[in-house]
């Protein structure tokens, strides 16, 4: 015979895993991959399907943008090409027009021209190949390990994929850089007599919008790349042949948004820790973090936080010297890092620079007169 209140327990047990379902599953997408991240951290908040390999379209000219960026000059002049002229989404370049490369990259990503694709990498690198070359170095070197490319402006072709999470570790890289962001988070420009639109609607429709970039070819549907920043955090949404990639973009931003807080567990520049320094002007220094230590959390979730440094170095030190680390761990697993530096100086003590005869060459000498 079952003991009185154990249905009760039993039901309250059954209405708690419910509920916890209900908020498991209260977040879904028409896409047929997604994922949303923390930028900073990349902390996963969301995802369905992440590492499925797919076409991606035009988001493709993210890592095109990004390599431009960091190969090129945005000054660099460029005259355009016959071998530019591309089908599909354009710029409108004519074979002659003189453009700068900054002004070929907003036709990139603001219009999503197949022929600005074009005539960045040109400029960039002479030859279409060599510019892809770099795409996949690129892909590589961030551990993209789901994506190849084979052009730069992402028309259908073969080995030409990615996933949902390689363009979310893409974006939250290219976000880092000012020029990317800027260019992106721009609603229009007009460059010469062209009147550039950004395509991307959710500029206008999504609180603290930044970009990204949209994309849709036949084959591969709607694709579309989102950033918004709201009270300091950045979050990334990326979905895959989504027939309604505007509104799950909203929902899975504000879920987002809803859900998590940037939590701080350690400011820039506050002094957790000191070392030994070994024949310095100074015995020791303050190590402090060189920057925030940040990490997303839900409302139940507490950081742990450890400093780790040698117990002594050699001079001299000089401030800002990388001596050590703060980990924040989230049970039990490490979870983000920062370097701890020196924010004190320690020069080379003058007798030890010949003699060793401080207190630290004293305590270590092993020979003598």
């Amino acid at each position: 015979m079952s003991r009185p209140g154990s249905w009760r327990i039993l039901l309250c047990a059954f209405f708690l895993l419910s509920i916890f379902a209900c908020q498991a599953n209260a977040i879904n997408t028409s896409a047929a991959s997604a994922v949303l991240i923390e930028q900073r951290s990349g902390r996963v908040l969301y995802e369905q399907n992440a590492d499925e390999e797919r076409l991606i379209a035009s988001i493709t000219k993210i890592m095109t943008a990004v390599v431009a960026l960091e190969h090129g000059e945005l000054q660099m002049p460029y005259t355009v090409t016959a071998q530019d002229m591309a089908e599909g989404s354009s710029m409108y370049l004519k074979p002659g027009d003189q453009l700068r490369l900054e002004e070929l990259i907003y036709g990139l990503m603001l219009v999503s021209g197949n022929d600005a694709a074009l005539a960045v990498a040109h400029c960039v690198s002479g030859e279409t190949e060599d510019f892809v070359a770099l795409m996949n170095e690129t892909a590589a070197r961030l551990g993209m390990e789901h994506s190849h490319f084979a052009n730069p402006n992402g028309l259908d072709a073969e080995g030409h994929y990615s996933s949902a999470r390689d363009m979310a570790i893409l974006t939250a890289y290219a976000l880092s850089n000012h020029d990317f962001r800027r260019i992106v988070s721009t609603a229009s420009i007009t460059i010469g007599e062209r009147y550039l639109s950004n395509h991307n609607k959710l500029l206008r429709l999504c609180e603290g919008c930044i970009g990204v970039k949209t994309g849709f070819t036949k084959a591969a549907g709607r694709t579309l790349v989102s950033a918004a920043q709201r009270e300091g955090m950045t979050l990334v949404c990326v979905t895959l042949n989504d027939g309604d990639d505007w509104n799950d973009h909203m929902s899975l931003l504000d879920h987002g948004f809803s859900a998590y807080r940037l939590e701080t567990a350690v400011t820039g520049g506050r002094v957790l820790s000191s070392v030994l320094v070994c024949g310095g002007t100074s015995a020791s220094v303050p190590l402090a973090a060189a920057e925030d230590l940040c990490y997303p959390l839900t409302g139940d979730e507490q950081l742990t936080v450890i400093a780790r440094a040698p117990i002594s170095v050699a001079a001299p030190v000089i401030p800002g010297q990388v001596i050590g680390e703060v980990c924040a761990y989230l049970d039990g697993e490490e979870v983000a890092s920062v370097d701890m530096v020196a924010s004190a100086p320690s020069a080379i003590r003058e007798e030890d620079e010949t003699g060793g005869s401080g207190w630290w060459g004293r305590l270590f000498r092993t020979g003598g007169r």
